[in-house]
């Protein structure tokens, strides 16, 4: 028998110590759209069981993964039953235009992720996972400028993390298949991570009175909380299907973030680099201050049938005022100046088909689940372009993968293969090739061995 107190506590150090980190290791790869608002977002699609199926997730609820993106889906963990997962990938990226290419590879960890029963209707779920990455570099030269060549370098790193706190609760039916079941649940999400952004000037001839490098800096500061919300309704129809619905609500929010920002013009000699003269912050002024943050109320739909152990087909839908989380910098900094980031209407669409193993099957390859899916995403990213129109960016994508049974079909390795477009070549296009592999432990905890 597992000592319940001990796996308590176990729990509680794992996440203090996941906590004390920046953010799971984030992306090495250069991705020049990351320099807008809190950067580019990964999410479903660095969950490779999500992934294999082409980013549906709202009605997902099984016993030996967890699903962050439906906190409803926790209920559906076993009364005596601890899962651990934890997904890991690598991605392959080509950046291209209409002149040039530019190929980059990395590997980092996706997430990690825990549940548990608390009562045999309340379950909950803790877990780490990135939100979105800041990862550029680019360089732009204007030759023809008195005093020589003027190199512009764009750069930025860093990263958003979100540690969560789920709790799902068993409505109607149970975790019984056999009958119409009811769930709901909420997370508590903890934003943290630092974004740092610069752009540096260099004249390439000496330096002088007139002509002085210049860099703008700045980094900004997210500890934030946020919440979200899922129901998952199940139903079977006769004997052989089961029909099922889910709803994802995002609720509006308005935050406020940390910037802290230094401008300055600096020299570079024999010796080093040195400052000349600060230009922000001035005398009197405070390189600290305020900027918004805001998340968009985001609804997101779920459909699924299902035919007994052998097929399952999921549809998804998602509306938001706009993608991902809102960055707007204070109006009286602006160091940057104005951004050509502009926040469109956002809907992303996605279809999933599996045909399902049968986890009493004698041969190993009977058990194998296979996934595959895709999606679109419509106003991911929209830019204002020199000439005042706005250009919209849109992405879509497929995937396919696959569930290894593992200790009887309990625990369950999942593998992934996806491809995702975004953006156009005339402007500039990102094809990435994901692969993905997660582990979903199942153990048994908490039962009350007897003895004869």
């Amino acid at each position: 028998m597992h000592n319940k107190k001990g796996f308590y506590q176990w729990c509680i150090c794992l996440m203090l110590t996941l906590a004390s980190t920046a953010a799971i290791a984030q992306n090495g790869i250069n991705s020049p759209y990351s320099q807008y608002g809190i950067g580019l977002s990964n999410q479903p699609y660095n969950h490779p069981s999500v992934n294999a199926l082409g980013g549906v997730t709202y009605t997902r609820a099984d016993n030996n993964t967890v699903n962050p993106f439906n906190p409803a889906s926790y209920a559906a963990i076993g009364n005596e039953t601890f899962v651990f997962d934890m997904g890991l990938s690598i991605e392959m990226s080509t950046l291209r235009n209409q002149n040039a290419s530019q190929f980059d590879a990395d590997g980092n960890m996706g997430y990690i992720a825990m549940a548990f029963p608390l009562w045999r209707w309340w379950k909950t779920s803790i877990g780490l996972m990135p939100l979105s990455d800041v990862n550029y570099q680019s360089v732009h030269t204007i030759a023809d400028v008195p005093g020589g060549p003027v190199k512009t370098i764009y750069e930025g790193t860093g990263g958003v993390a979100a540690l969560y706190w789920g709790h799902g609760f068993n409505i109607l039916g149970g975790t019984d298949p056999e009958k119409t079941q009811l769930r709901a649940g909420f997370n508590i999400n903890y934003l943290y991570g630092t974004l740092t952004r610069a752009i540096t000037q260099d004249f390439e001839a000496n330096d002088s009175t007139y002509f002085m490098d210049s860099r703008n800096q700045k980094d900004t500061y997210i500890k934030n909380f946020t919440f979200d919300f899922g129901v998952q309704f199940e139903q079977p129809l006769g004997h052989d299907y089961r029909f099922g619905a889910a709803l994802t609500l995002k609720p509006p929010r308005k935050m406020r973030v940390k910037d802290n920002a230094l401008v300055y013009t600096f020299v570079t000699a024999n010796a080093g680099e040195y400052i000349r003269d600060t230009i922000f912050p001035s005398a009197g002024q405070d390189s600290e201050y305020e900027s918004d943050l805001e998340q968009p109320l985001t609804t997101g739909i779920g459909l699924f049938m299902q035919h007994n152990n052998h097929w399952r087909v999921a549809f998804d839908a998602t509306f938001a005022p706009w993608s991902g989380l809102k960055y707007s910098e204070n109006e009286q900094v602006n160091i940057f100046g104005t951004s050509p980031l502009r926040y469109s209407d956002n809907y992303r669409l996605a279809l999933g088909f599996q045909l399902l193993g049968d986890k009493s099957a004698s041969n190993y390859l009977r058990r194998i689940t296979y996934s595959a899916g895709l999606h679109y995403e419509s106003g991911r990213l929209a830019l204002q372009l020199t000439d005042n129109s706005d250009y919209q960016l849109n992405e879509w994508g497929c995937g396919i993968g696959m569930s290894l049974p593992m200790r009887k079909g309990r625990s369950v390795l999942n593998l992934s293969v996806g491809y995702t477009s975004f953006g156009t070549i005339d402007l500039l296009r990102r094809d990435a090739l994901t692969i993905g592999i997660s582990i979903g432990s199942c153990e048994s905890w908490f039962v009350k061995r007897k003895f004869n």
